[in-house]
């Protein structure tokens, strides 16, 4: 493989295991400038992306790296402008050429961050989304007027990010056709808060607040990160008021709904839950079909009906693993340059359709838990009876009784030594409250979503 090469195959990894927004966010002008003796140096287009890369993405990126080429031990990053090459010694034409590979995810737009891909014209429409994009493009025909803000949550890997772009992508071609600019911001939550402890840190967070208090339209993903960050969620809080007292668009994401979104400020939560909240659930086997089949019809690739009926039976859970699939499939048969068969895409699917990864140990009851509470591991096991954790406390034994089987003795030693009965009251409570509480079936039921990687 070239350098482009082996990267798109990087990329393509990638794109499986973390969301569209991170992945536009910091993989963008990213690229492979040289390889020599076992070293490898990664172009990244600013210091933030290098850092980030280097603590949150290194071992990720080392494992597919090593994956493909074992020859490379070590991975440096430096800024740069990403230059391509051409390859001195004459391409073979069976394999693509980099525009063959292009990712579409690359091409943002530096002012609106907006990713020109995601457009209602290539987003699948079926039960499981209908409510949430038929507000969208309500909202997208009268910003600032129809459902403000509009809230749109669901699991992991759904077509939330597709749906809030394709907003502020169609906002942007209206305007221009007829004269009206608007003004247009999509950030991933987890962006706006690193803006906003860099505008702290500066001394520049007056000038920030301004630029944010211009938009005409602000799309903010995944706010969930924003729980427990307390600065931030007072700046977004006043952010949020002076939009909308202008009449100006607000649209947010997240994983779950306003009310299941641990420390966030109550004023927020209020907020949030003063437009319109929708939600994508899982889609059927027939509208996964049509989604494979829209997106093999957006790269220009074609696939026999065999190959599409297989992966969208085997991936259920995730739009975003159906289009990773097809990335993975799509870039083989571009190298190679020769027709997919069933047992081709099977061998190069199995990690993907091995089915969803079973829960191993307590740990990962007690850190997802812990989690989506906001809570730090130690506080689920100290001694404090405070309600925000006796709760998270309560349902990790629920859980572990549920999904491990752990006998409830044991569940008691786990928890400083309580008695057995202290874990039986746990259990029963949790039992008896999803039946009758909606909002803590649905918490749990998201709950379990995560543990299980849906």
């Amino acid at each position: 493989m070239t350098n482009e090469e082996l990267w798109q195959t990087v990329l393509a990894q990638i794109q499986l295991v973390i969301s569209p927004a991170n992945f536009a966010t910091w993989f963008k002008q990213t690229a492979i400038v040289s390889q020599k003796d076992g070293e490898m140096i990664v172009s990244v287009p600013n210091s933030f992306s290098r850092e980030w890369l280097k603590n949150k993405y290194h071992k990720l990126i080392t494992k597919i790296i090593n994956d493909q080429d074992n020859r490379i031990k070590e991975i440096k990053y430096t800024i740069g402008s990403v230059v391509q090459t051409t390859p001195e010694k004459k391409t073979n034409p069976a394999v693509p050429t980099t525009e063959q590979l292009d990712f579409q995810e690359l091409k943002i737009d530096k002012e609106t961050n907006l990713n020109p891909r995601y457009l209602f014209d290539n987003f699948v429409v079926g039960s499981f989304n209908e409510l949430a994009h038929a507000a969208a493009t309500a909202v997208a025909k009268n910003p600032g007027e129809t459902y403000n803000p509009l809230f749109i949550y669901g699991g992991v890997g759904l077509g939330k990010t597709h749906l809030l772009q394709a907003v502020g992508n169609e906002v942007s071609r209206n305007s221009d056709r007829n004269s009206d600019k608007k003004s247009i911001k999509y950030l991933p939550a987890e962006r706006f808060v690193s803006e906003i402890v860099g505008a702290i840190r500066n001394h520049q967070i007056e000038s920030l607040k301004t630029k944010l208090q211009k938009t005409d339209i602000l799309i903010l993903d995944d706010v969930q990160f924003l729980a427990g960050k307390e600065k931030t969620q007072e700046e977004f809080f006043h952010l949020f008021n002076a939009l909308y007292e202008k009449n100006k668009q607000i649209i947010l994401s997240s994983d779950r709904p306003p009310k299941a979104i641990a420390s966030l400020a109550e004023r927020l939560r209020s907020r949030f839950e003063g437009g319109l909240i929708a939600d994508i659930s899982f889609p059927d086997l027939e509208t996964r079909m049509a989604i494979l089949k829209t997106k093999a019809v957006e790269k220009n690739i074609e696939f026999n009906d065999e190959i599409i009926n297989y992966v969208a039976a085997s991936i259920q859970k995730n739009i975003r693993e159906l289009e990773g699939a097809l990335n993975r499939l799509s870039t083989h048969q571009k190298i190679s340059g020769q027709p997919l068969t069933l047992e081709i895409a099977k061998e190069l699917l199995g990690s993907l359709v091995a089915g969803p990864p079973k829960i191993s140990s307590p740990k990962k009851i007690v850190q997802v838990v812990s989690d989506f509470y906001d809570l730090r591991e130690k506080e689920v096991f100290g001694i404090t009876r405070k309600k925000e954790v006796v709760k998270p406390r309560q349902i990790i034994m629920f859980l572990l009784r549920e999904e491990l089987k752990y006998s409830f003795p044991a569940i008691g030693r786990m928890f400083q030594g309580k008695d057995h009965t202290t874990a039986i009251h746990a259990f029963k409570k949790i039992k008896k409250g999803v039946g009758e509480n909606e909002d803590l079936a649905e918490e749990i039921s998201l709950i379990k979503r995560k543990l299980y990687g849906l």
